[in-house]
């Protein structure tokens, strides 16, 4: 047996993982357990993984390429002329999954859908509600499903909605009214993977959906496993007794497992933006000079190589550019906007500004790795200008309650959101302000001179035009210096040598890689 990172037990003795059929796929999350199943309030990766084997979208996101919608539960659909009337049609055909009280399942109707929806817009059932607010659905017909909308909606914000993402998965009527709170831990949905069996602490087995509508998977079923020591996954995955892990966002990790034999690590989008954000309401941060010291201070070039060039990339506004309205580095240089690294300059601009010894700031980070030692990595930086971080390190719940407190000048924030309205709303509409915003939420900037645009291009349906504002109000943003973009750290997985996604793996919603009915082990 190989040794590891001084792990030389075969798992099997340890966990009692036993061998498997050749097509059953194994795959391992750094968790101690599931939080919940109901698609509508799943958020952790090792949930979301699960649900979205079991469950499907009005449409879905390309396979391995969230930048292409294609249908799922529905094979067509249409809009209005004024964006507001958007009509879905079901396919026929498509079966819920077996559960408890009914043993064959039953074919999804319009009914379901609606029901879905609903839930998804109630605060009651569901996290996302706040994403359906102003819409109506209808069931037209058996296979027909309408839904109204208060204001006229793109493309690009409406479909995300409908989508094999959070309030979008369809939840079946019946099943979920059979199993009540038990939903939660028994999962019924029309995905390519039937629930089959939860052991607290250990696992969740899924099999085969043999009358998926697109066909039965070539996977016989999969097992997902919550093993909590990350070593114990990677000797599963040496060891052959696992096929698929999350990996360590880290540079060392990954060229350590892509030397293993057998081995492959997988390095994908979108990834979470890394992002500081300055809090212009309080000095010596109100000035602009002193933000704009901060930006060129910091070498994004440095962060990377800190980080990885395997894991992280520059990012140079808040909104990736992959997604529509997104900016890319080149862009922001033609703005001259970039702010490459430049410590005179930085200099320069605090002694304008009246720091000419420059000045402390007291800050809180969170334990977690992937925020604290790149702000450590900044605080190292910055210290050539003269400024000062005195860091308090707390544990990340505290962290994420001290930053909506307003107790950080600086906040390092690292997220993925799946539209720029998504992003410019919940970090710099007024309304999102922190503490006093009227719908506070993590304007931590105190960002109040891009709302017209932000609402604006809301209800833009011309999509060049929609593009357009969301870029006019990120490079005000870099005007200002409202929050300093740093870089986007990618995903990291590894799996073994057999395992074949079915598809070419360069993004995905999920946080995971998709497994689905074209997955295969080889």
């Amino acid at each position: 047996m190989k040794r590891f990172l001084g792990l030389v037990v075969p798992l099997t003795a340890v966990l009692g993982w036993g061998l498997w059929g050749a097509d059953t796929l194994k795959i391992a999350f750094p968790a101690s357990d599931l939080n919940t199943l109901d698609p509508h309030y799943a958020a952790a990766t090792n949930d979301r993984a699960i649900v979205d084997m079991i469950f499907n979208g009005l449409v879905r996101y390309s396979p391995g390429d969230i930048t292409e919608f294609e249908p799922d539960l529905a094979e067509s659909w249409e809009t209005s002329e004024d964006g507001r009337v958007w009509t879905f049609h079901l396919r026929p055909g498509v079966w819920v999954h077996p559960y408890p009280g009914n043993p064959e399942g039953y074919e999804l109707t319009s009914e379901d859908v609606v029901f879905s929806l609903a839930k998804a817009a109630d605060p009651t059932s569901s996290a996302y509600a706040g994403e359906y607010t102003g819409m109506a659905f209808e069931a037209v017909d058996r296979y027909t499903v309408r839904i109204v909308l208060d204001r006229p909606l793109s493309p690009v914000l409406f479909l995300p909605k409908v989508a094999d993402y959070a309030g979008g998965f369809i939840v079946p009527k019946a099943a979920y009214e059979a199993l009540g709170d038990g939903f939660r831990t028994h999962p019924v949905g029309t995905g390519p993977f039937v629930f089959k069996e939860y052991l607290p602490t250990q696992k969740v087995v899924l099999v085969r959906n043999d009358r998926y509508f697109r066909g039965p998977p070539k996977l016989a079923g999969v097992e997902v496993w919550y093993v909590p020591d990350v070593n114990a996954c990677l000797n599963g995955l040496i060891t052959g007794e696992l096929h698929v892990i999350e990996g360590v966002r880290e540079q060392a990790w990954v060229k350590q497992v892509k030397g293993l034999p057998g081995l492959v690590v997988d390095v994908f989008g979108p990834g979470e933006t890394e992002v500081l954000h300055f809090n212009m309401s309080k000095a010596p941060l109100d000035d602009l000079r002193v933000r704009q010291a901060i930006a060129y201070a910091i070498s994004r070039d440095e962060l990377i190589a800190f980080i990885g060039p395997d894991i992280a990339e520059r990012q140079c506004a808040v909104v990736p550019p992959y997604l529509a309205g997104g900016l890319s580095c080149e862009e922001v240089a033609q703005a001259g906007l970039l702010y490459e690294v430049n410590l005179e300059r930085a200099r320069q601009l605090l002694a304008e500004a009246g720091c000419p010894e420059g000045f402390s700031l007291d800050c809180y980070i969170t334990e977690r790795a992937s925020y604290r030692k790149p702000f450590e990595n900044v605080q190292a930086q910055l210290a050539r200008v003269g400024i000062k971080l005195n860091i308090t390190v707390v544990d990340h719940s505290s962290y994420h309650s001290l930053i909506r407190q307003d107790a950080n000048p600086i906040v390092h924030y690292e997220c993925w959101r799946p539209n720029a309205d998504v992003f410019l709303t919940r970090f710099y509409h007024s309304d999102s302000i922190v503490v006093t915003g009227a719908k506070p939420d993590t304007n931590f900037s105190h960002t109040t001179f891009i709302d017209d645009l932000i609402e604006a291009a809301r209800y833009t349906l011309d999509p060049e035009l929609q593009a357009c504002i969301w870029k006019t109000a990120q490079l005000r943003l870099l005007q200002e210096m409202s929050s300093y973009p740093l870089y986007i750290s990618k995903f990291v997985y590894a799996r073994s040598e057999k395992v074949d996604y079915g598809y070419e793996l360069k993004s995905s919603l999920a946080l995971y890689p998709q497994v689905n009915e074209l997955t295969e082990l080889r």
